[in-house]
């Protein structure tokens, strides 16, 4: 029965992990890939609850590691889509700072500079666009001029032209 409940439980973070992936390329509007990839997660699913239901043993064991294959699977799935597919962003930022923009040029991002009017005075909002995987490096850039900046960070679809992201 241990192996059993191993095989359930690895199985379950194989197709459930490919049903993460699956819906984010969708989403990301890769269709035909998406529905590749379903058809991998089904036959794996499918296989492995015909397993689990159709074996003698009816120990609560083999609903609990099926239970925990989801989660794993989950979790897993979750890191693996944030490893290979790229997302571009948005970054709004507001700043006083009028050195930032330059900075962050410096470093290689492109930077679009508009005068916001605000409660306090005419600020600067910043905009750039980059991939998710710049985010935090972006973030500490930002933190070294200006650690009050307010950034909003909006997640794209699609972006076309301009000056994307560093290389």
């Amino acid at each position: 029965m241990v192996i059993l409940c191993l095989k359930i439980f690895f199985t379950r973070i194989l197709d459930v992990s490919l049903g993460t992936f699956r819906t984010i390329v969708l989403i990301k509007g890769r269709n035909i890939l998406a529905g590749f990839i379903g058809f991998f997660e089904v036959f794996v699913w499918f296989v492995i609850v015909q397993e689990a239901l159709n074996t003698p043993n009816t120990s609560i064991w083999i609903a609990l590691f099926y239970s925990f294959g989801f989660a794993a699977g989950t979790i897993i799935g979750a890191y693996v889509t944030n490893f290979f597919i790229r997302t571009p962003i948005t970054l709004q930022i507001i700043t006083n700072n009028d050195k930032l923009a330059d900075y962050l040029r410096e470093k290689g991002f492109g930077v679009s500079v508009v005068d916001v009017h605000g409660k306090d005075g005419i600020r600067n909002m910043l905009i750039l666009e980059t991939l998710d995987n710049h985010y935090k490096e972006l973030l500490s850039l930002i933190r070294v001029i200006d650690e009050n900046a307010f950034v909003v960070v909006d997640e794209k679809k699609y972006v076309h032209n301009g000056f994307y992201v560093r290389k």
